[in-house]
């Protein structure tokens, strides 16, 4: 008895096809690749070849084994880093046209070699089962495709045809009789049943936020700009005399725009609170609740905050405060509570100084080399907390110091290092950093635009 007929008669009992498979030929398509949103860099054109293969004859009623072979993806890993062994998993969508319609879903395991920098993506055969319930000649086409990469973080690259793609395997499928039933799946349009799925997880990123109220009780009463404590001032709270150790200050919204890799912008509520320590100033900087969306699944630790807060009025400079890493770990698309930050002002000179809420600074670290996320001031904002200072030596207005305030932009206080867009090679580091995490999610592609990155 030939295979074929062995392979009919397996089906009619109830067993999964998988002899006399279709002869495969290659298919090769233009792609369009669209990278994880946490990149913020556009879509890349590629080419994808895939072999397809099927029995190349089955009957109404059995179920067989698809295979999705993929010769070529259209990416690259790049020359930054290299991607771990069984990190990477891809899904994928099958068309089915000829006697039924519809799609089956393709999934492969997370199972690949180690990928080395300026090497090829490999990546697993894709499998899915199909029910068939419809005598005829049906084609299979592939389609759309996804691939993940779980560490660092999880993130997508999804992946869709530009161009008419070819068939690549046809099933004659013959009148038995009627079949049985299979596990899983649901009829589709046209009578062929599909089953499997696709799970992807991370790779977003949601731009702005939200702006809830989180303000703090004040003492004394309130004016214009700013709360005052044990006086009254134009611009925030007053640290008068009278042997006052505790000065809050008001909430003022404040509206953040953010670079790459970050979202577009951030608006929030932000009150700088004050603790007098001598001549110096402990202070605490506190955000709305759900400032953000989390860009990816993030372990517990990964994401920290920092501010510059700007000193105007009598003295001058900025106070660099850093709250603690998240404290939970953190669900892709969620929103995000930024901890407080803490830091200490030392008066450079004596009269009313004025505290305003400055650049936000989101630091990411998975292990290696923390991914900054800067977000400058967007227009004015009023200050939150006006202090009666005394001018104490090395504080602000003399110079920078550990813990203190500083005259030029940077980290101070133990601060996140500063990339914002100061100086063409900021920028440059900004893009490296966009550039990693792009490699890190899996969508690292020989044709990414490096000059227009390096710009």
């Amino acid at each position: 008895m030939g295979a074929t007929g062995v392979a009919l008669i397996l089906g009619g009992a109830g067993i999964l096809l998988t002899a006399a498979p279709a002869l495969a030929a290659e298919v090769s398509y233009k792609t369009e690749c669209i990278p994880p949103a946490i990149s913020g860099l556009p879509p890349v054109q590629g080419t994808t070849k895939v072999q397809i293969t099927a029995p190349a004859e089955a009957k109404v009623g059995d179920e067989v084994e698809v295979v999705w072979k993929t010769v070529e993806a259209a990416s690259k890993n790049p020359d930054i880093l290299d991607l771990d062994k069984d990190t990477v998993k891809p899904t994928g969508v099958i068309k089915i046209g000829g006697a039924a319609s519809g799609t089956l879903t393709m999934e492969g395991p997370r199972q690949n070699p180690p990928i080395p920098k300026n090497s090829p993506m490999v990546l697993p055969d894709m499998k899915g089962k199909l029910k068939l319930e419809k005598a005829g000649e049906i084609t299979l086409t592939p389609d759309k495709y996804t691939i993940n990469v779980s560490k660092p973080m999880s993130t997508d690259t999804k992946c869709s045809p530009k161009e008419t793609v070819a068939v690549g395997a046809t099933i004659k499928v013959t009148d038995g009789g009627g079949g049985g039933s299979s596990s899983g799946g649901g009829s589709s349009s046209g009578g062929t049943t599909t089953s499997g799925g696709t799970t992807t997880s991370g790779g977003t990123t949601t731009s702005g936020g939200t702006t809830t109220s989180g303000g703090t009780t004040t003492s004394g009463g309130s004016t214009a700009g700013g709360t005052t404590a044990g006086g009254s001032t134009s611009g925030g709270s007053s640290g008068g005399s009278g042997g006052q150790t505790d000065f809050p200050g008001k909430e003022v919204s404040v509206a953040f725009a953010c670079q790459a890799p970050g979202p577009a912008s951030i608006n929030s509520k932000v009150t700088i609170n004050a603790k007098k320590n001598g001549g110096s100033y402990a202070l605490t900087v506190k955000t709305a609740k759900g400032v953000m969306n989390s860009p990816a699944a993030l372990p517990k630790g990964a994401l920290k905050p920092s501010m510059a807060v700007k000193i105007g009025g009598a003295d001058s400079g900025t106070v660099t405060v850093t709250g603690a890493p998240n404290p939970e770990p953190l669900e892709a698309g969620k929103p995000v509570d930024l901890t407080d930050m803490t830091g200490t002002y030392k008066p450079g000179a004596s009269g009313k100084a004025t505290l305003s809420p400055g650049k936000l600074t989101i630091s990411v670290s998975l292990g290696g080399s923390p991914i900054v996320i800067p977000c400058e001031v967007k227009g004015s904002v009023q200050a939150s907390l006006t202090l009666d200072t005394e001018k104490q030596a090395g504080g602000a207005a003399g110079g920078s110091g550990d813990g203190g305030a500083s005259t030029t932009s940077g980290s101070g206080g133990g601060g996140l290092a500063d990339t914002g867009a100061d100086d063409g090679g900021a920028l440059r580091a900004l893009a490296l950093v966009a550039g990693t995490v792009i490699l890190l999610g899996g969508a690292v592609f020989t044709f990414t635009p490096w000059a227009r990155l390096r710009r």
